[in-house]
């Protein structure tokens, strides 16, 4: 059985027990108990959570935990002296030790990150490497794995992160398992990005949302303004000025974002060749991508695939 220590400070962000679920679903998929959890704080006892409940805790004594896991706070504030004592000694004494969101903040603080690469929720990045510029931030990953240290995005990307363990330690198919009794889909790899082209846009109608999905449904398509305008059941003139007032970008850009991330996530993935994500995502041909890959990231094709596979 495998001893999952969770840790909690005041105002801990109560998002971070979803990754916990993961471990119960783990091990009712495997029909056995794999995964064990503890609560732990640095005293013990009833620990406030920024949502206004409480939670009853262990307090940090000598017991060696296989996997450490550092919750997220509320906000960035000092971590107490006892806290980094008890990471620092888990590096020593745990096969695996990680923090979601902003609790790589913590990691930084008691110096395990230096040297390491790693992420955090996107709007913290700057600010953590700002202030530990001795580790690389990679502010776009959904989570990173740089030895025994693993670290995640913000929010939902804790699941990914807890769905990557078990497949690491379970294999693929019970993380299939596992993400399907959850209803998300099997988790996204750790190099994709944090950032959607859709999210990014935000619709406030159906219609344009419905053009929206038309138009990611049919990549492979010219997607003109006239077959996005018929999707949304409105003229070419009407259908022009209502996207861009209701996303800010024109429909041409919109398109082209949508491609650049459909195309970002195939590479990713590693199956398939430049030229055939080329033409699956509507560029036709390697030249047009590359051009549209640098206007979004200021990056070819060709690095975006190989930061994924050094990622990975």
């Amino acid at each position: 059985m495998q001893s999952i220590g969770f840790v909690v400070f005041p105002n801990f962000q109560v998002m971070g027990f979803a990754a916990i679920t993961v471990f119960e679903v783990a091990n009712f998929v495997a029909q056995e108990t794999v995964y064990s959890v503890s609560l732990l704080s640095e005293q013990g006892g009833l620990v406030r959570s920024s949502a206004g409940f409480s939670v009853e805790t262990e307090a940090f004594d000598g017991k060696v935990f296989d996997t450490v896991i550092i919750g997220a706070g509320a906000q960035i504030e000092p971590s107490a002296p006892a806290l980094l004592d008890f990471v620092r000694r888990s590096m020593q004494t745990s096969r695996r030790v990680a923090a979601p969101c902003t609790g790589a903040f913590v990691l930084a603080e008691a110096g395990v990150l230096n040297g390491r690469r790693a992420t955090t929720h996107w709007f913290f990045a700057r600010q953590l490497q700002k202030r530990f510029p001795r580790l690389k931030v990679e502010e776009d990953r959904i989570f990173i794995i740089d030895g025994p240290v693993w670290t995640s995005a913000g929010m939902t990307a804790g699941i990914d992160l807890a769905l990557a363990m078990v497949e690491k330690d379970l294999g693929p198919e019970v993380a299939r398992s596992v993400a399907r009794k959850l209803v998300v889909y099997h988790r996204r790899a750790g190099g994709q990005s944090q950032f959607s082209a859709l999210l990014e846009l935000e619709p406030k109608s159906d219609r344009i949302q419905k053009a929206l999905d038309f138009a990611k449904q049919n990549l492979r398509s010219t997607l003109s303004v006239d077959d996005l305008a018929d999707a949304a059941n409105l003229s070419p003139r009407q259908f022009s000025r209502a996207f861009r007032a209701e996303t800010g970008q024109s429909p041409a850009k919109a398109v082209e974002n949508l491609r650049v991330e459909t195309a970002r996530l195939l590479m990713e993935q590693g199956r398939l060749s430049m030229d055939v994500i080329a033409d699956e995502t509507g560029f036709v041909d390697r030249e047009r991508m590359r051009r549209a890959f640098l206007r979004a990231f200021g990056q070819p094709p060709q690095t975006v695939r190989r930061n994924a596979r050094i990622g990975a």
